[in-house]
C-alpha cells in the first residue's frame, strides 16, 4: 500500500510540473527587479523581502547623505556669515529642487505609465485632510513666495538675484509637488523601485532642507524684531538711534505700503511653510514604503467612513466656547504683545486660558481611553504603513513641546516658582506635558481599534443592490424602500450606545480644542519668546534654538492630532 501511495504521489507530483511548465505566463504577475542583494541571496522565498531591504537601505543612505551635507551648509551659514552665505545655501536648494523636479516628472510621464505599475492602492494612505493640508499650505507657500520676490524686487539694488530666482523656483517645486501628491499618494508602484525610492527619498530630503532653512530663517526674524524692541526700550529718550541704525538701515524697506505689505506677509507666512515641508514629508514616507507594496483583497476595507456631524451636542458646544475664547485672548494678546512693550497682565491671561482648557483635554482623553477597554473590541494587527508612520508622527512631535516644558520646568524652578507669572508658567508646562501623553494615549489606541460597521450601512447598501438590479421597480416601491430604510436607520441611530455617543463627543471636542491650539501659534502667539523669563535663565542664542526647534513640532502636532481625532471619530 505504501509503495502505491508513493507512487501516485510522484504521479501527481509530475503532473504539477508539467501543467505549471506549460501554463501561459500571466500577465499580472510582477516582475521584481534584480538588485544585487537579490541575485545573490540563496533562499529563494526571501528575495523579495532581502531586495526590498536592500533597496530601502541604498535610498536611506542616499537621503541621509543629502541631510547632512545640507545640515553642514545651513549651520556654516549660522555660524559663519562670511565663508557660507545665504545665497549659497538658496543654490544648493534650488539644485535639490531641480533634481526632484526632473523625477517627479519623470515618474509622472514615465514610471506611473508603464504597464502594471499601480496595481494596488493603500487605501489609508493619503486622507482626505491630508491632501487638503498639502493644497492648504501649499497656497500659503506660494503666496509666501510672491512676497519673497516682490520684496526682493523692490530691493533689487541692495540684494542679490538669487533672492529672486530661488523663490521663483520654490513656485514650480510646491505647484508640481503638491499635483504630485494629490494624484499619487495612494500608489503601491510595482515597477522601477530602487529608483523610485530614491527619488522619494531625494524629495523627503529637499523637504526636510527646506523645513530646516525656514526654522533658522524665522528665527532670525524673531531675534532681530526682539533685539529691536529691546534696544527701543533700553535707549528711548537717552541716546539717538542713528548710530545703531547705520548697519540696519543699508538695506531697509522704503516707506511705501506695497513694500510694508510684502514685508509683513513675508513674516507672516513663515510657519505655513514648514507645515507645508513637514506634511510633505510624512506622505512621501508612505509612498516610500509603499514601493512594491502587494496588498491582498481582504486587507481592502469594504466600507467608506464619511463624516457626520450627528449624534454629538456637548462636544461642539463646549469646543466652540473654547474657540470664541481662544480667539479672543490671541486677539487681545497680538495687540498688546506687538506693541513697544507687552504688559504683564496679558501673560497672565494668556497662560490662565491654558490651564483651564488644558485639564478639560486632558479629562476628556483619560475618559475615552477607558470606553475603549470597556468596548472590548479587538484590536486590528493588519499591516498598515499609514497608521505606523501616524503613531510615529504624533510621538515624535510631542517631544518638541514635552522638550520645551522640560527646559521651562527647570528655570523656573531654579529662579522664583512662588512669583504668579512663573507659577501660570510651571503649571502650563506641567499641564501640557500630561495633556500630551494622555492624548496620544487616547488616538492611538483608537487607531488600533477595529472599526465599527452599522447594521444600516449594510441594509442600505443591500437594498440598493436591489433596487438596481430589480429594473422593473415603479417609483413609488422605491420610494416607500428608501423610507422605510431612512426610518431604520433614525430608530437604530436613537438607540445608539453611550460608549460610542460618548467617545464622538469627546473625539469631536478635542478636535476643536486642538485647532485654537494650533491656530493660536500659528499665527504669531509667541509668548515664549517675550516673557523673557527662560531666555534670561538660558540665555539669548541658546533659549531662542531650543524653542524654534520645539515650536514648529508643537505646532506640527496640533495639527496632525486634529487628523486623527477625526479618525477616530468617524469610526466610532
Amino acid at each position: 500500500m505504501s509503495s502505491k501511495k508513493v507512487s501516485r504521489q510522484k504521479k501527481s507530483c509530475h503532473h504539477c510540473k508539467s501543467s505549471s511548465a506549460a501554463a501561459p505566463a500571466d500577465s499580472t504577475t510582477i516582475h521584481y527587479e534584480k538588485f544585487w542583494l537579490y541575485r545573490h541571496c540563496s533562499s529563494v522565498q526571501q528575495r523579495d523581502k532581502q531586495a526590498q531591504k536592500a533597496g530601502q537601505l541604498f535610498s536611506g543612505l542616499v537621503a541621509m547623505n543629502i541631510v547632512f551635507l545640507g545640515c553642514a551648509f545651513i549651520s556654516s551659514m549660522i555660524f559663519n556669515h562670511v565663508a557660507i552665505t545665504l545665497a549659497e545655501v538658496w543654490i544648493l536648494l534650488s539644485i535639490l529642487k531641480v533634481l526632484c523636479l526632473c523625477w517627479i516628472f519623470y515618474y509622472l510621464l514615465g514610471t506611473s505609465r508603464q504597464p502594471h505599475a499601480v496595481l494596488h492602492r493603500d487605501a489609508h494612505a493619503g486622507p482626505s485632510w491630508i491632501r487638503g493640508s498639502v493644497l492648504l499650505f501649499g497656497t500659503f507657500s506660494i503666496l509666501l513666495n510672491i512676497c519673497h520676490i516682490g520684496y526682493s524686487t523692490i530691493l533689487i539694488q541692495c540684494k542679490s538675484k538669487v533672492e529672486v530666482v530661488f523663490p521663483s523656483l520654490g513656485i514650480l517645486f510646491v505647484c508640481t509637488q503638491a499635483f504630485f501628491l494629490w494624484h499619487h499618494a495612494k500608489d503601491c508602484i510595482q515597477v522601477q523601485h530602487n529608483f523610485t525610492r530614491c527619488g522619494l527619498m531625494l524629495t523627503i530630503a529637499t523637504n526636510l532642507l527646506l523645513w530646516l532653512l525656514d526654522v533658522t530663517n524665522d528665527t532670525i526674524h524673531m531675534e532681530i524684531d526682539s533685539q529691536l524692541r529691546e534696544v527701543e526700550e533700553r535707549l528711548a529718550g537717552k541716546a539717538p538711534l542713528s548710530q545703531l541704525c547705520n548697519e540696519t538701515t543699508l538695506c531697509t524697506c522704503p516707506n511705501t505700503t506695497t513694500c510694508k505689505v510684502f514685508q509683513k506677509g513675508y513674516i507672516l507666512l513663515y510657519p505655513f511653510n514648514t507645515e507645508y515641508c513637514l506634511i510633505c514629508c510624512s506622505v512621501l514616507y508612505v509612498m516610500w514604503k509603499n514601493v512594491g507594496r502587494r496588498i491582498s483583497h481582504h486587507h481592502i476595507p469594504h466600507t467608506k467612513h464619511k463624516f457626520k456631524l450627528q449624534g454629538v451636542v456637548f462636544g461642539p458646544v463646549l469646543g466652540a466656547i473654547a474657540v470664541i475664547t481662544g480667539i479672543c485672548v490671541f486677539m487681545l494678546y497680538q495687540i498688546q504683545a506687538t506693541g513697544s512693550t507687552a504688559s504683564h497682565q496679558v501673560f497672565v491671561m494668556y497662560y490662565s486660558y491654558y490651564i483651564v482648557l488644558l485639564p478639560l483635554m486632558s479629562v476628556g482623553a483619560v475618559v475615552g481611553t477607558i470606553i475603549h477597554a470597556l468596548e472590548k473590541k479587538e484590536l486590528d494587527t493588519l499591516k498598515n504603513p499609514t497608521r505606523s508612520l501616524d503613531v510615529i508622527l504624533l510621538m515624535g512631535a510631542a517631544l518638541g513641546q514635552i522638550g520645551m516644558c522640560y527646559f521651562s520646568i527647570v528655570a523656573l524652578v531654579a529662579t522664583n516658582p512662588m512669583d504668579l507669572l512663573n507659577s501660570l508658567i510651571l503649571s502650563y508646562s506641567v499641564l501640557l506635558i500630561f495633556q500630551n501623553i494622555t492624548q496620544n494615549v487616547f488616538i492611538i489606541d483608537g487607531l488600533h481599534r477595529q472599526h465599527f460597521v452599522a447594521a444600516t450601512e449594510d441594509k442600505v447598501k443591500e437594498q440598493n443592490h436591489e433596487a438596481y438590479d430589480q429594473r422593473r421597480v415603479s417609483m413609488l416601491e422605491l420610494g416607500q424602500e428608501i423610507r422605510k430604510v431612512s426610518l431604520s436607520y433614525i430608530h437604530d441611530y436613537s438607540n445608539l450606545s453611550w460608549k460610542r455617543r460618548a467617545l464622538r463627543e469627546i473625539s469631536f471636542f478635542l478636535v476643536l480644542c486642538n485647532i485654537i491650539l494650533w491656530v493660536m501659534p500659528t499665527f504669531g502667539a509667541h509668548p515664549a519668546f517675550e516673557n523673557g523669563l527662560e531666555k534670561s535663565f538660558y540665555g539669548y542664542s541658546t533659549w531662542f534654538v531650543i524653542v524654534n526647534f520645539g515650536l514648529p513640532l508643537g505646532v506640527f502636532y496640533r495639527m496632525h492630532s486634529v487628523g486623527g481625532l477625526l479618525e477616530v471619530y468617524v469610526t466610532a
